[in-house]
């Protein structure tokens, strides 16, 4: 099933995101942890892709798989990583795994390329229009709620989605915040753009202190002096720091669902045991 027709229903949607093993021999490792997560039934199932194509093989291994046990799969495909033959290629396994949904990313730029090489996708924007133009697929696009950490000016980051959205992406799904503010604002601003296509609420469980830190270093994600204070006072604590982001978590999600966001995106870091516990915590909400 195409993940445009699931946001179509106006109900809540609850989705996981698991990412493959770097290295094949911890395949079966990460196989048995997205089972677990597919058991929980979320409204689908998206598999990252590595950095420099390390882990395309099995990206398209595990998606397939979920597709087959019944979740619709969505496979993350970058063209920082990926010639415009490997991405027709892609595409083709994609049909062939019956896999309809495609998140089409720029990707991080591996260390010591030379990108764009002239057989390379400039901008997730050019593979959102290759992906269109191969016809058949729901297609979705990332977009940044605080901005993305490469571009100065967040009105030319909108004005970038915008374009993004005209070259045929059917929604969007948010980088990790937490702030819930950051996000109706960002909501706000795009609407008065006209963009209009369904945004998934990307939210991602804190259970690691040093992680988190690092993560948003990266990423430009802002701590929330409430939540800095929890990631302060468990850091050496490691299962209330899981406890703690759990309930932070659901409570964002709560949130989320009470002001009209119905699509909400976990980010498991292949987590079965926090992506159940927060599930249970929303059973009633989202049943």
């Amino acid at each position: 099933m195409k993940i445009s027709e699931i946001l179509s229903r106006g109900k809540v949607t609850v989705s996981c995101e698991v990412f493959p093993p770097k290295r094949d021999s911890d395949l079966e490792q990460v196989r048995n942890a997205v089972y677990r997560i597919a058991a929980l039934k979320p409204a689908f199932l998206s598999v990252t892709y590595g950095a420099g194509g390390g882990t395309s093989r099995n990206t398209m291994r595990l998606a397939a798989e979920v597709q087959r046990r019944g979740i619709p799969a969505l496979a993350h495909l970058t063209c920082a990583a990926s010639t415009k033959e490997e991405v027709a290629a892609l595409l083709d396994g994609c049909r062939k795994n019956h896999i309809e949904n495609i998140l089409a990313l720029r990707g991080d730029i591996p260390r010591g390329s030379n990108f764009p090489s002239p057989g390379q996708y400039h901008y997730a924007s050019e593979l959102v229009s290759q992906i269109k133009e191969a016809g058949g697929f729901c297609i979705g696009a990332a977009c940044y709620p605080e901005g993305h950490v490469e571009c100065e000016h967040r009105e030319d980051d909108i004005d970038f989605l915008k374009h993004k959205v005209e070259c045929g992406c059917d929604f969007l799904t948010t980088q990790m915040f937490f702030d819930n503010n950051i996000l109706y604002n960002f909501l706000y601003r795009i609407l008065a753009k006209g963009i209009r296509v369904p945004v998934v609420a990307g939210i991602m469980p804190v259970t690691n202190s040093r992680q988190i830190r690092r993560i948003c270093a990266l990423s430009g994600t802002a701590l929330p002096p409430r939540f800095r204070r929890i990631v302060d006072k468990f850091a050496d604590r490691p299962e209330a720091m899981k406890q703690a982001g759990i309930a932070y978590a659901t409570e964002q999600i709560i949130d989320l669902i009470s002001n009209g966001v119905n699509a909400v995106h976990i980010y498991t870091m292949n987590k079965p045991d926090v992506a159940g516990k927060i599930l249970e915590n929303l059973s009633e909400i989202i049943g």
